[in-house]
């Protein structure tokens, strides 16, 4: 596994939340992607959480595809996150606000994480 680069920005949703886009781009088992997923606080506690997508035109498919994003936010969070499947065959990976401590250790993406935290946050 080689992380190649990464980096955080923030964005509106069409809503008007503030979303944090994470994006990494590594070779894991042989295979280079670049990886996006999308933060934003939800229900009544304000939980952060994070979704990315496995791709149906990544090699070995959504499957295989889960499997490498999955082991690379292990790997650089610590944390395993939940991988799910919907009902219209999308393959969810699923991250907390644990996993975003475990990324706000590099300097790539430490800023943003913390000025996203402190803007949605609700005091």
């Amino acid at each position: 596994m080689t992380v190649l680069g990464g980096g955080a920005q923030t964005e509106r949703s069409n809503s008007g939340k503030t979303l944090l886009r994470i994006t990494i781009t590594a070779e894991v088992d042989g295979v280079w992607r670049e990886y996006t997923m999308t933060f934003s606080r939800r229900g009544t506690k304000n939980k952060a959480v994070g979704y990315a997508y496995a791709g149906a035109d990544a090699p070995g498919g959504r499957e295989a595809d889960a499997e490498r994003l999955a082991a690379l936010i292990k790997a650089l969070t610590g944390e395993e996150p939940r991988i799910r499947q919907r009902s219209d065959g999308e393959i969810e990976i699923v991250c907390g606000k644990k996993h975003l401590d475990g990324f706000a250790h590099y300097a790539e993406l430490a800023d943003a994480i913390v000025k996203w935290l402190e803007e949605t946050s609700r005091r």
